[in-house]
């Protein structure tokens, strides 16, 4: 089966399922007091600087469950866009381990910015209402859009006038920094962002995130955090072993771009069909689209792909480390048949 449903679904870099089988050619110590997280941990402040502190974890919601507790407590509210994974997507896992209130905010586009964000900074220090701790928000946001540099740093900028902390969700962050033609430093520490979730899954790794904190009151606790949400592997060096080829000779940034790439070949193809009407700017991987219901069931027959919104017949596609050129010829076959 060839997928553009998401880019969970592509399969595993060749050099990081080497690196997996490496690391299994005999006993070691566990819980990360092993090589390969020692190995892993270095090349992780290497790529962040030397403020990152990084705990790996084993997946993307566990990830931001973690790094929300770092930055709220059960008085905070967090403020996300009304798209947010943390609000969409992950059962309310975050909300539940925090016990922080998660105040989602309506966007065009997927993205926060500052004036989006002003009307929620009040009641500070009220033990009435829940005070406000945390912004998050997911580079690339689920919509494929992106926060380039300076729109991130105007956020921080403004919640670190309120004492507040600004998380990034990483999931695409690989595919940001390939569209901005940026470092990963560069878009998150540098840029102001207080804690990262940091992930390597939908971009060539097979599990595995880190908690990466660039502020020492943020890192302090971490490592407790991790244990009560279940998110400390015994065998971490499974985990740990993935990153460093993940980050060495650039393989993060070369996957990334690949699907960036496939990605603007699929715009392309969809601009051929008048029916298609492109409902978000296609900057990274994600691709959403309106076509005809008729023409999406036949689609369907094909190819499984997710509805984002099943009452405007807007379709999301996704491209992946993996997409091959002759995957996008399948798919414009079975898109020209649909359309007919």
């Amino acid at each position: 089966m060839r997928s553009f449903a998401s880019d969970n679904n592509s399969g595993v870099h060749p050099l990081i399922m080497d690196a997996v089988v490496s690391a299994n050619l005999d006993h070691s110590v566990g819980y990360g007091d092993d090589p390969w997280t020692v190995t892993a941990l270095r090349k992780l402040k290497e790529t962040f600087g030397e403020t990152a502190e990084p705990f790996i974890v084993f997946n993307g919601t566990g990830a931001n469950s973690v790094a929300l507790q770092a930055a709220a407590r059960s008085f905070n509210s967090i403020i996300c866009s009304q798209t947010a994974h943390i609000y969409v997507d992950e059962c309310g896992a975050p909300a539940r381990l925090t016990g922080a209130t998660v105040i989602a905010v309506p966007t065009a586009d997927g993205k926060l910015t500052p004036d989006l964000i002003r009307p929620h900074l009040h009641n500070f220090g009220v033990c009435h209402h829940s005070c406000p701790k945390a912004v998050y928000i997911s580079q690339a946001s689920e919509l494929g859009t992106i926060y380039t540099i300076d729109e991130t740093h105007a956020i921080a900028d403004l919640l670190h006038q309120y004492d507040m902390y600004l998380h990034v969700d990483g999931a695409r962050l690989a595919n940001a920094c390939a569209a901005l033609d940026c470092t990963m430093k560069e878009l998150t520490v540098d840029a102001g962002v207080d804690i990262l979730s940091f992930g390597g899954t939908k971009n060539g790794m097979m599990t595995g995130e880190a908690v990466i904190a660039f502020r020492p009151e943020l890192a302090e606790n971490l490592h407790y955090f991790r244990k009560q949400s279940a998110q400390l592997a015994s065998k971490m060096r499974y985990l740990s072993a993935q990153f460093i080829p993940y980050l060495e000779n650039d393989l993060w940034l070369q996957n990334a771009a690949h699907a960036n790439r496939m990605a603007a070949k699929l715009v392309a193809i969809l601009q051929q069909f008048p029916q298609v009407k492109l409902t978000q700017k296609p900057e990274t991987n994600q691709i959403f689209f309106t076509m005809p219901p008729k023409a999406a069931r036949k689609l369907a027959e094909k190819y499984f792909f997710y509805y984002w919104n099943e009452d405007a017949c807007e379709v999301r596609l996704v491209t992946s480390w993996d997409t091959t050129d002759d995957d996008l010829a399948g798919l414009e076959r079975a898109l020209t048949e649909a359309m007919a």
